[in-house]
């Protein structure tokens, strides 16, 4: 199967005071189409900002990315992102959140179609009932609802996540987990997640790329996650399989991460480009308006 998302020795080097700060180096990864591919590694080793590259929130300093046969050059709605803090407006309601980017993607659908799709996506995640209170009258379960659904509802062809669950309590986090993946499983979209849980990514994952630790940072190793889907997580827990991936992967972490392959020094031209300090959400929510 050819690869729908790809990325080739991508770098990213930030210009400081003593020198040029080299935080991801030679960063290949091809995923298929319908993979959920997440990334894990220690803090601080750059996976959140592939993940911001490949949203186009983050300048590309060398190497490429090519979703869908199509170099990607900036942000756009063909990839919807959800972030660790849910970035909701907190003067509009959980509604005319969503909204707010349905109506950019399907300009050409009448105002019930549009507002059909976003009552939705909010049933689904479980804001039936709240879709109509402001940021500010929501847990913060709830607003990370609220961001999920507002990413399924641009229909995009890749889903990125940056951490979306790391803020939470061990409860909710478990519960978002399965809301995120039941809503998946309806059309498979190709999601990519930088996530610190092993558990989490074994229970969500593909495949797993387990990053080297920066400076410098890579892909170290890839691990293949084999059980069917849809995923019970009672029978993951009584699946040995499952223990012995999750001992590979703290293994990796606590042992091997340190040590990078091989590698030809990055070669960068010059000083990265720079967006300037508008925030990532900002610049998102631009290409919106722009697409």
């Amino acid at each position: 199967m050819s690869s729908f998302l790809e990325i080739s020795q991508l770098g990213k080097v930030y210009p400081t005071p003593k020198g040029p700060a080299v935080i991801v180096e030679n960063f290949d990864l091809r995923i298929r189409k319908g993979e959920f591919i997440t990334l894990i590694g220690h803090s601080g080793c750059g996976k959140s900002t592939v993940l911001s590259m490949v949203a186009g929130l983050t300048d590309v300093t060398q190497g490429g990315i090519v979703l869908a046969g199509k170099e990607v050059t900036g942000a756009g709605p063909d990839r919807g992102v959800v972030f660790q803090a849910p970035c909701l407006l907190p003067w509009l309601t959980a509604f005319e959140n969503v909204l707010l980017g349905v109506d950019q993607v399907y300009y050409t659908a009448d105002v019930a179609e549009r507002r059909q799709i976003v009552e939705y996506y909010l049933t689904v995640v479980g804001l039936g009932d709240a879709m109509h209170q402001k940021p500010s009258e929501l847990s913060q379960g709830m607003r990370q609802r609220c961001g999920i659904a507002r990413a399924f509802a641009l229909s995009p062809k890749m889903l990125l996540l940056d951490e979306p669950f790391g803020m939470l309590d061990s409860l909710t986090r478990v519960e978002l987990q399965q809301v995120l993946i039941d809503l998946w499983q309806k059309d498979q979209k190709t999601a990519l997640m930088v996530t610190h849980d092993v558990d989490e990514a074994l229970f969500l994952s593909d495949r797993i790329v387990m990053m080297t630790s920066g400076p410098a940072a890579t892909v170290g190793e890839i691990l293949e996650i084999k059980f069917p889907r849809p995923r019970s997580r009672k029978q993951l827990l009584e699946d040995p399989e499952y223990y012995r991936l999750r001992e590979e992967l703290i293994g990796f972490l606590n042992e091997r991460s340190h040590h990078r392959p091989a590698r030809p020094a990055p070669t960068p031209s010059g000083p990265p480009p720079q967006r300037g300090n508008a925030s990532a959400f900002s610049r998102l929510m631009t290409a919106f308006t722009t697409a």
